[in-house]
């Protein structure tokens, strides 16, 4: 191939180039990140895993991040018996995750990889897409939609998150500055009504969907509707070209795995390029697709049944869920694996 302008191209400034940018920053590599600065978006709460903490850590961002921690998760479902309580020392760390701000993070990187922007696509000897799905990627659309909030309790949010299956779709609610960020999937009709509701008519739909365990919602903002949708890349390498975060799946917010995969999928390449002298050699770009295959199949195939394990109302069904979740309870074991695999991606496998 021609001498390129640089060795690896990143197209995309979202949260996941910038990560495998500042964490090749240092490399004998020459780097370049092909975006615009962002424009402050709408109100859109993110949960970090531990394992994603370590990454933004190592790569220099995590210091100053305001971000709140989940300690403990309680898992429910709406008209039917059977809970789980998740803590930390369950998985063996500080907290299960970390909820912030998406503009938050995306402001923390763009600053951390000011000398890496570039304004026009050079040569490159491999292209690393992180820019969002392409148009022939797969997708299976569910049909459910997630309201986006931001709501205020009595008492107010600490350190547990709430995860709440309904006949309709999963709602969680996660502690952020105390109050709590909300997710809520629900069926495209519902969530439109329920973003045209007056504040104390949703407060109320809120209440009798989360029960009391969160304590009284008192005021609502930042109500926003978000389209659901599972889309996956058709093959995550080409020749000179790989495929990351968003640019090669977009998951299912239930329990909040997207980003954290996406930020894995970054620390992975990042790791398999700084042992290689040319970064878009064929057979190291087969082997990270290998190498990032179960992760990816495992967490897709998780969060896609916890998208629809829990839609209906079926009295068997339902009791049937209550004694998973009264079995995940009771047992440590499967709790703990649970819980890093959601933490750590395959590493927490035995």
């Amino acid at each position: 191939m021609p001498a390129p302008g640089i060795d690896v191209l990143i197209r995309g400034a979202g949260p996941v180039g910038c990560t495998l940018a500042l964490a090749l920053k240092g490399s004998s590599f020459s780097i370049g990140v092909l975006g615009t600065t962002s424009v402050k978006p709408a109100f859109r709460p993110i949960a970090l895993s531990y394992a994603s903490r370590l990454i933004l850590e190592r790569i220099g961002v995590w210091q100053g991040l305001a971000a709140t921690p989940i300690e403990t998760i309680h898992v429910s479902q709406q008209q039917g018996f059977g809970r789980m309580v998740m803590e930390a020392a369950d998985a063996g760390v500080p907290a299960l995750g970390y909820v912030t701000e998406y503009s938050a993070l995306l402001s923390a990187l763009e600053r951390a990889c000011a000398g890496l922007l570039i304004p026009e696509k050079p040569a490159a000897r491999c292209v690393v897409h992180a820019e969002g799905m392409p148009a022939e990627a797969r997708e299976k659309r569910y049909q459910q939609d997630a309201l986006v909030a931001l709501v205020r309790t009595e008492p107010q949010a600490t350190t547990r998150a709430f995860e709440r299956f309904t006949s309709e779709g999963p709602l969680a609610l996660l502690p952020f500055a105390g109050r709590y960020a909300l997710i809520w999937s629900c069926r495209p009709q519902r969530a439109q009504e329920l973003l045209a509701l007056p504040t104390q008519m949703f407060l109320q739909e809120l209440h009798k969907a989360v029960g009391t365990r969160p304590g009284q919602p008192l005021e609502v903002e930042a109500r926003a509707v978000q389209p659901l949708a599972l889309r996956v890349q058709r093959t995550r390498v080409a020749p000179r070209e790989v495929y990351i975060g968003n640019a090669a799946q977009t998951l299912h917010p239930v329990a909040g795995q997207g980003l954290n995969l996406g930020l894995r999928d970054a620390w992975e390449l990042s790791r398999a390029f700084l042992n290689c002298a040319d970064p878009g050699d064929a057979r190291l770009l087969a082997r990270y697709a290998a190498s990032r295959r179960l992760d990816m199949q495992a967490t897709i195939h998780i969060t896609d049944a916890l998208a629809g394990a829990f839609l209906g109302p079926s009295r068997v069904l339902r009791a049937a869920r209550g004694v998973a979740l009264t079995a995940l309870d009771v047992f440590p074991a499967p709790r703990r694996f649970f819980a890093r695999r959601m933490i750590y991606g395959p590493s927490a496998l035995p």
